[in-house]
């Protein structure tokens, strides 16, 4: 459960996310178009509660819980990843709002987890005491309903009237409920907005922005709403007024309100094309004006009466001859723009260079925060924007070997903090002042498993057209380089999602500690060498991706760190599609295989669940090239009767609005018509994720590794 909502370049939040594989975690709709292709034997499994449909799920489950969590290392290992996830000495992540420190927590007391808070002096303390504001738990039980906290939508920059999001399950779609998360109490009479997906902002106390379902033409073909209405405290939302409408085949629209804490305020609604392209336009009182930025580019905040946008695509504004990087950040006059949104006079902020890339972006009071990947390593910048128009960076003083997250920021006051962590480096939290641009560390996390013996490095495969592919190696000192170590190689390739080392204390115990090697790969697809990095394995660019993998695990060969008998690979969503094509086109390379929460059906994923969304990424089966493309990758109808496939183990939940289970099931019944031999795991709830408590993020862990064990260690 996360409560904390991020607005990060307003996308909107749907992205394939990278999930166990990484060391996490309304209703499908049943598709309504005929079946993919006429020798399809399988659409019926697209009937997700279907009573036929969900006994095979419970056959399935039931033939591979019989081997997996009978084996005598499965006890073991869940009361291990368990302890882990439920540890009290977990850190506990800060939100500054309204002058004090929240923060959301699961134990083995609260399943669904409370949203609680303290002072910062007591935060800073060594065991801070803290006051519950909501119970996810208690609210489920009064309920009835299975409540998953999916976060808060608050009014800025105050941040004491707030939107509480409550997913089923796990699920997308949400209910959304009005709180005073001073008192901590629902407001009787207050906003509240019915289950669905839904994109909603605060404009100002009595008045939201929505988009949501409104009616027939109001939503998506990706199931995204279009429609953006206002709607006024005290009437009824059938009421509301239209304010903007996109078109069905868009993926969504979402308004966002933005402002600087100074009473700059910016109300965007951003018309998504594709999950990359979108339109973005100002909203005037009674008007919408387009803004023209190009398709690639994001607003992500207001400072100083100053509009902050992200591009990734090359850009020379209307009426100039000046371009801009693809990756740069930039300024625009808030004023300018409402004035003239036709013709923009950027300022430069960030440029990126050969080696270092924007990653995340953030304001405070007086300052923005930047954060970078240099060649993979972290770095961390704050700007200050100066009477000249210009802006000044100073660089923060982090330590080299971490991965750096933006935590939060206040637009109160000029505090922030950021997350550092590492493969072996327990994360820390560092609390800064952007006024005086210091820095320290106020939090860190115990370890949670024992590396004292244990080493990282950062290698390089060569792919196949000649392209450098870097990787993390977590490994034991002193391994010796006989092929015979086991190796689980994890990537994702997409979406423009950098893979950087992160702590996970569960695949560290469950994995590291047991004598596993774990592989990170930083493949084309990804975002760690800014938006060209993506771009190269877009649409039917895509083999480059799957190239990009198999060279990282023929290197781990070549250098004699594992050998197929040893190597195993994971992945989740999008990374669940890449392990199924690395299953089809090499299955001679691996001898484990987790699929988790996967793209597999690539002929038919445009009618499934949210699928539509990623025609920018994937490519459209209504294109000839890129249908017969995504024909030759689809690893559903790459899958052959007659070849010798690993073993894999394929992972979904019934309750993921986003993928769905609809891939997963298809492609396992494939696999039993043509009689090989795998394990599934159909978990009820967890949405697009590893389960929707700890205790089922537990249950997922204990049966991945120990399928890995089996395949790898025996």
């Amino acid at each position: 459960m996360n409560f904390s909502l991020t607005k990060t370049s307003l996308r909107i939040a749907t992205a394939l996310i990278v999930m166990m594989s990484s060391g996490c975690g309304a209703l499908v709709a049943i598709a309504q178009q005929p079946a993919t292709t006429p020798e399809d034997k399988y659409t019926w499994l697209e009937d997700i509660y279907g009573e036929k449909q969900l006994a095979w799920v419970k056959a399935e489950n039931a033939r591979t819980a019989a081997v997996l969590e009978k084996d005598a290392r499965f006890a073991t290992l869940q009361a291990d990843a368990l302890k882990i996830l439920e540890s009290p000495e977990r850190l506990a992540e800060p939100e500054f709002r309204n002058g004090e420190v929240y923060n959301n927590w699961q134990d083995a007391g609260h399943l669904r987890g409370i949203y609680r808070r303290t002072s910062l002096k007591e935060y800073l303390s060594y065991s801070p005491k803290w006051e519950t504001v909501l119970d996810v738990d208690a609210l489920s039980k009064s309920d009835k309903q299975s409540w998953v906290g999916k976060g808060l939508i608050c009014l800025q920059p105050e941040n004491e009237r707030c939107l509480v999001a409550l997913s089923v399950g796990g699920e997308d779609a949400v209910t959304l409920r009005e709180i005073d998360i001073k008192s901590g109490k629902f407001i009787e009479g207050g906003f509240d907005l019915p289950k669905g997906k839904q994109n909603v902002d605060w404009i100002d106390k009595d008045t939201l922005a929505v988009a949501r379902d409104w009616g027939p033409g109001t939503m998506s073909e990706s199931s995204y709403p279009i429609e953006v209405r206002i709607w006024k405290r005290g009437e009824p939302l059938k009421m509301a007024r239209e304010v903007y409408r996109g078109e069905t085949k868009d993926m969504s629209v979402t308004p966002a309100a933005l402002n600087d804490g100074k009473g700059h305020t910016a109300i965007v609604i951003q018309r998504a094309l594709t999950f990359f392209e979108n339109e973005t336009y100002l909203l005037l009182k009674d008007r919408v004006k387009k803004i023209a930025l190009p398709l690639k580019a994001g607003i992500t905040g207001v400072l100083d009466n100053q509009l902050i946008v992200a591009i990734n695509e090359d850009w020379t504004p209307e009426g100039q001859t000046k371009s801009y990087a693809q990756g740069s950040v930039l300024s625009l006059s808030l004023e300018a723009v409402k004035k003239d949104p036709e013709h923009l006079k950027p300022t430069i902020i960030f440029a990126p260079t050969a080696d270092e890339f924007q990653q995340g972006v953030s304001t405070t009071l007086n300052h923005l925060l930047i954060t970078t990947l240099e060649h993979v390593q972290g770095r961390a910048y704050l700007y200050s924007f100066g009477k000249d128009g210009q802006w000044t960076r100073t660089k923060l003083p982090v330590p080299d070997n971490q991965t750096i997250n933006i935590g939060t920021t206040d637009q109160m006051n000029d505090r922030f903090t950021i997350n550092l962590d590492g493969f072996l480096t327990p994360a820390s939290i560092w609390l800064g002042d952007a006024g005086d641009g210091s820095l320290r560390q106020i939090k860190t996390q115990r370890p949670l498993f024992d590396a004292s013996n244990m080493v990282v490095e950062q290698l390089e495969a060569t792919s196949k057209d000649g392209t450098k592919i870097p990787y993390f190696v977590v490994h034991r000192k002193g391994i010796v380089y006989d092929g015979n170590n086991p190796t689980l190689l994890n990537a994702y390739g997409g979406f423009q999602v950098s893979m950087t080392p992160y702590y996970n204390a569960v695949r560290g115990k469950l994995w590291l500690e047991h004598g596993g090697i774990y592989v990170l790969a930083n493949i084309r697809g990804g975002g760690e060498f800014g938006p060209a990095w993506h771009d190269a394995g877009l649409k039917t660019h895509r083999q480059r991706i799957y190239d990009d993998f198999y060279a990282v695990g023929a290197d781990l060969v070549a250098r004699k760190i594992t050998s197929p008998r040893r190597l195993g690979i994971i992945g989740g969503s999008n990374g669940g599609l890449l392990m199924g094509v690395e299953f089809t086109q090499h299955p001679e390379m691996w001898n484990a295989v987790v699929i988790q929460v996967p793209l597999l059906d690539m002929l038919g994923y445009e009618h499934l669940s949210a699928g539509a969304s990623w025609v920018g990424e994937f490519g459209s089966t209504k294109i000839p090239e890129e249908r017969a493309f995504l024909a030759s990758i689809s690893p559903y109808n790459q899958l052959k009767p007659d070849v010798h496939y690993p073993v894999p183990l394929i992972f979904t939940t019934t309750k993921d609005d986003r993928v769905g289970p609809v891939h997963a099931r298809k492609f396992a019944a494939k696999m039993e018509e043509f009689h090989l031999p795998f394990y599934y795991d159909e978990i009820t709830e967890g949405g697009h994720g590893a389960g929707a408590d700890k205790k089922q993020e537990a249950q997922t862990d204990a049966e991945t590794y120990t399928y890995l064990m089996m395949k790898l260690m025996n």
